[in-house]
């Protein structure tokens, strides 16, 4: 059996790919707005739009300057859609584990 990373390495290869993702877009549109609704809790259980994230976005909008502005609204873009994508990611590792731990009979792991 491959090393776990090998394994992992693999699979990135493979999802490099020009049609890498050709299954998983199909896939996922069937399960998309359940995971939207997942990953929007998990953003806002994990305190991401508090008020700090709320003056952060007041702070940005307002800007005087405009090209000021406009550099801050592409950071700010730039750092939720980072961020977005780090909790998807372990949000969908997780829906991994517990699949797994299903197919083989065992209880999810506990937090």
């Amino acid at each position: 059996m491959a090393e776990p990373q090998s394994e992992l390495d693999a699979v990135l290869q493979e999802l490099a790919e020009p049609q890498g993702f050709d299954a998983i877009e199909e896939r996922l549109s069937a399960v998309a707005p359940q995971l939207q609704e997942l990953l929007d809790g998990a953003l806002n259980a994990g305190g991401w739009f508090d008020d700090a994230h709320e003056a952060i976005v007041l702070k940005t909008a307002t800007q005087p300057d405009p090209d000021q502005r406009i550099a801050e609204v592409r950071n700010f873009v730039l750092e939720q859609t980072r961020l977005g994508m780090l909790v998807g990611v372990a949000v969908g590792w997780e829906l991994a584990e517990r699949l797994e731990s299903r197919r083989k009979g065992a209880s999810p792991p506990s937090e």
